[in-house]
């Protein structure tokens, strides 16, 4: 991403506030991404990255991997991101579901059938529940194996315990430890790790 003087004084600005931190510099970019697009540094303690997550997910963007979202917003928020870099295809849930089973809305549903699809793709869910309930169902039962999920979903049902099963998984993943977690969270993590993973891996991809 090219960061206007604006952006940079508003980051400038991020890095002072957020001062000395344990985060390590791929994490940190992430963070202050999330930051920079909700203006809430609450996310500082709230973002949770497995091992492997970031070198995981960019190899995975990458090797062009799929991309499902659960809703439009965020289809619509790493849209520009994803063709600027490696044209990863994304699909998102709602659509499928609308076009298969127009009578119904179950964004769930949709993401069975796209996860079944796609079982090693990249997973984002920003908003709906339900999606992530699926995809952890379909881990637990080992009918896929994304390469990353992004969980940023809302956790309003203390009961919904997806995010806790995912934690102690081995699939990398990135969530929100909180009920504040919300799509533009996931456009931020999504674009902030294709912003570091052009870093990586953008030379071979243009050469290619």
């Amino acid at each position: 991403m090219k960061w206007q003087v604006n952006d940079a004084k508003s980051l400038a600005v991020i890095d002072r506030e957020i001062g000395a931190h344990i985060f390590s510099p791929a994490e940190y970019e992430i963070v202050r991404q999330v930051i920079y697009a909700t203006a809430d540094f609450e996310y500082k303690s709230l973002i949770r990255f497995s091992e492997t997550a970031l070198q995981a997910g960019a190899a995975a963007l990458a090797a062009r991997t799929t991309i499902v979202v659960d809703i439009p917003m965020v289809k619509a928020g790493i849209a520009d991101r994803t063709q600027e870099t490696f044209v990863n295809p994304v699909y998102c849930s709602k659509y499928v579901c609308e076009r298969l089973h127009p009578k119904t809305a179950n964004i769930a549903l949709g993401m069975k059938i796209l996860a079944k699809r796609f079982p090693e793709g990249i997973f984002v869910v920003g908003q709906v529940e339900t999606a992530l309930n699926t995809l952890v169902d379909l881990i637990e039962t080992e009918e896929i194996r994304p390469a990353l999920i992004v969980a940023t979903s809302p956790r309003f049902l203390v009961e919904n315990n997806a995010k806790q099963i995912l934690l102690h998984s081995l699939i990398p993943h990135i969530t929100i430890d909180s009920y504040k977690g919300n799509a533009v969270v996931a456009c931020a993590i999504v674009n902030g790790l294709i912003d570091l993973a052009w870093q990586a891996y953008g030379k071979e991809n243009r050469e290619n």
